[in-house]
């Protein structure tokens, strides 16, 4: 039977089974760019009874790019029709040194009075510098992306100072630790410590709805604040978390006894990788304990110190972000709940046997770290 739509068209477009194969793996390929992905539908649909106003309305595209395309199939081939050329316009804005003054720019450090460059301030300045006679904040932004220059994004990190031996030490000291195979009776533990505020809300958020997301108050009311510590075995794929009220010495104490007497009672000792904080010695448990009692908890730990501004280095602390990003990083309302809300995170996650799968070697740090190790200087 004759399809009277495809008559009605002055481009048909008729295609064989391979050509709808070919057009069916390029829009499940999963890395086609959106362009060619609307082609290849708009042909596949344009083999059917639908009309170019149709075809446009279900892919949210406009009649003429349905129409173009149909041309451009039957003269071309699919190839033609899929592959569509960049259309022409008028010369960038920006040259190749345009964009190197841009780039400049953007480096250099904002304006005095202003925390950081923002994209009419760029702006601005490119014309004050003459660099063009105008241009769009949607240029510069554009300019930006291509890019990846971001530069009302800051990032806090820990920078060590270059040709620092204590951090080369303390660092590759704790990276051969991490080399270490499993031992049931010298367990390896990561720990780690934070804080959470306490907030609660004053109004009820507003449950989600169908194209909207939830919605809460602005205003909230303070509770105070939590500390959080982190015991983490990545060996063994388990951690566990206790929730108290401070962080003093007799806070890391008493967990430091709970880890040797209540988690790690068969461990002949305890390989220890944490901060080098002030209540983190031994010396906090003799602040605690009768001497015998802190000697014994001294004796059963083999610890090893991160450097300072090194803590990203301490495997724990990538767990507590995971911690927060899949459970804490909302709005909880007291202690009881956080302790409920991270033991049920606890159960989940020791169930899975979640671990973090560590990369980064000595090896690694000698190259990628180079500008931290001292010059060794050979004298006659």
């Amino acid at each position: 039977m004759i399809n009277q739509k495809k008559i009605n068209k002055k481009y048909i477009v008729d295609l064989t089974e391979p050509e709808k194969e070919q057009l069916l793996q390029l829009i499940n390929k999963g890395k086609t760019s959106a362009r060619k992905v609307k082609h290849a539908n708009i042909l596949l649909l344009a083999d059917t009874d639908r009309t170019d106003a149709e075809i446009a309305e279900t892919l949210q595209t406009s009649i003429p790019t349905v129409e173009r395309t149909r041309r451009r199939f039957v003269e071309g081939g699919l190839d033609f029709a899929i592959n569509e050329l960049p259309r022409p316009g008028r010369n960038p804005v920006l040259d190749g040194q345009g964009e190197a003054h841009l780039i400049a720019i953007t480096c250099s450090e904002p304006p005095e009075g202003r925390k950081c460059w923002t994209l009419q301030l760029l702006a601005d300045r490119l014309v004050q510098l003459e660099v063009v006679d105008s241009i769009s904040k949607e240029t510069v932004r554009t300019t930006l992306k291509k890019n990846e220059l971001k530069p009302w994004l800051r990032k806090q990190w820990c920078i060590p100072p270059e040709q620092n031996a204590s951090f080369v030490w303390r660092m590759e000291d704790v990276l051969s630790v991490y080399t270490r195979p499993y031992h049931l009776l010298r367990p390896m533990i990561c720990m780690d410590e934070t804080s959470k505020q306490l907030i609660a809300e004053t109004r009820i958020p507003l449950e989600v709805e169908v194209g909207k997301v939830q919605r809460y108050d602005y205003e909230y009311e303070r509770n105070g604040v939590c500390n959080l510590f982190m015991f983490f075995e990545p060996l063994a794929g388990k951690r566990h978390v206790l929730v108290t009220d401070r962080r003093t010495k007799r806070d890391w104490a008493y967990c430091i006894a709970d880890l040797i007497e209540v988690r790690y009672p068969q461990a002949e000792k305890i390989v220890l990788v944490m901060d080098n904080l002030n209540t983190h010695t031994p010396a906090s448990l003799y602040e605690v304990f009768e001497p015998h009692y802190a000697k014994f908890l001294a004796d059963k730990l083999e610890i090893h110190y991160t450097p300072k501004h090194g803590s990203w280095l301490n495997m724990a602390e990538i767990e507590f972000s995971i911690l927060f990003q899949q459970c804490l990083d909302r709005r909880i309302p007291s202690k009881d709940r956080v302790e409920q809300e991270v033991s049920s995170w606890l159960e989940n996650r020791n169930q899975k046997q979640s671990t973090v799968d560590w990369q980064f070697t000595t090896d690694d740090a000698r190259i990628k770290l180079k500008r931290l190790y001292p010059k060794i200087t050979h004298q006659n």
